[in-house]
């Protein structure tokens, strides 16, 4: 039998050598340390278990440990195996934890969004996500503790996060479906347990003589000029706000008349044409004495290494006296929307050069140029309008 203080005092030699202890246990020491260990047959197999390194597991432990072991043979099970199998257990517990997927799941969906898209995805997750069901096992997930991690956001007001947050749980869940890391979606079972957020317009102004106003407004703007061309550009394209923002002298063809927004630019990942009217043109042919020679068209105020500012145009807005619940610079896109249904242009002229999403994804691949020509009339028909309404009437 060995004893604390034999153990203590072994001193390594050239070669490993064991001290026994009893019922199959010794101690094997090396030069690099002391190691408990435990010689055994399986199914005709001679094989060792490692139970421990001194000092860092008693004696006591390691005799604790072996008579586990011999519990296991006794019960016809392979101790080393189970081990190697509680380890790989606990390996796929920590692979297959929630935040994994999600994180597996995002760095693939990433590349087909905005930047600005992405940020917002990952935040809402690290946030909200993962610090409360992050560990978890995916497949083992619940509709009712998925909802209790969105309730604290609608206690808290956020009841429009929770339902976008709930989107997102779905599409990871969706995919470790897929990658086989489960077998059903809880967001599924949660359909009418979130309360319905109240429905909120878009800012934007679609009375004609209030479109007038502020489109004088606009021309009477005292600020800086790069701003003042971003107000006069923007109901003209009616593009998304980080659209314009972004707009780089590049993109633009002012003999065709013609602005292409590359893929990586758009929202959904897909290029995007801006037919240009006289009035956009007359805009652009305006600014490039300031800007030309850099890489924007509307350059950060500071700096013209990078894009304005996504507060800048809201700002200006602000200064003419437009709060933010009756105008923004996503509202021009709802603007030009109403009016120009109003006018009689048809619906899929009018989508397709808001960008919107294609629900045919085949489709949606190769018609950024559909409907172009009617486009092209209907860009310069709606920049005359605006004029008829700046002027009064």
């Amino acid at each position: 039998m060995l004893a604390d203080t034999a153990i203590r005092n072994a001193k390594p030699k050239e070669k490993p050598y064991k001290l026994f202890d009893d019922r199959g246990l010794y101690l094997l020491v090396k030069p690099a340390g002391k190691y408990f260990r435990f010689d055994y047959r399986f199914h005709g197999k001679r094989k060792t278990l490692a139970l421990g390194v001194y000092p860092d597991v008693s004696l006591s432990q390691a005799r604790d440990r072996l008579s586990e072991a011999r519990r296991l043979l006794a019960d016809g099970i392979d101790p080393g195996e189970q081990r190697k199998e509680a380890r790989a257990m606990e390996a796929s517990l920590t692979t297959n934890n929630f935040e994994t997927v999600a994180r597996d799941w995002f760095k693939k969906k990433h590349d087909e969004w905005v930047e600005s898209h992405s940020v917002t995805v990952i935040t809402r997750l690290e946030n909200n996500v993962f610090p409360r069901i992050g560990s978890r096992p995916v497949n083992e997930i619940t509709a009712p503790e998925l909802l209790e991690v969105l309730r604290v956001m609608e206690v808290r007001g956020a009841k429009e996060l929770a339902r976008r947050v709930k989107q997102i749980c779905g599409q990871v869940f969706r995919y470790a479906i897929a990658c086989g890391l489960a077998e059903r979606d809880p967001s599924a079972d949660l359909r009418g347990a979130l309360a319905s957020p109240k429905k909120k317009s878009m800012a934007t102004i679609t009375d004609p003589k209030q479109v007038g106003a502020l489109l004088r407004a606009i021309s009477d703007y005292h600020g800086h000029l790069s701003t003042k061309c971003a107000l006069r550009f923007a109901p003209l394209v009616f593009v998304r706000p980080g659209e314009l923002r972004h707009a780089e002298w590049a993109e633009f063809d002012l003999a065709r008349a013609e602005w292409k927004i590359p893929a990586e630019k758009m929202k959904m990942k897909r290029p995007h044409i801006v037919p240009l009217s006289r009035q956009a043109v007359a805009v652009l042919r305006d600014i490039a004495p300031v800007t030309g020679r850099g890489r924007y068209v509307f350059p950060s105020l500071r700096t013209g290494n990078r894009p304005m500012s996504e507060n800048t145009v809201n700002a200006a807005l602000r200064r003419l006296g437009y709060a933010k619940e009756d105008m923004t610079g996503h509202g021009f896109r709802a603007m030009a929307s109403t009016l120009l249904h109003e006018k009689g242009w048809r619906s899929d002229v009018i989508e397709r050069q808001l960008a919107h999403i294609e629900k045919n994804s085949v489709k949606a691949a190769y018609n950024y140029a559909q409907h172009l020509p009617e486009r092209r009339e209907m860009m310069q028909v709606w920049a005359d309008y605006l004029d008829t309404l700046e002027a009064g009437e």
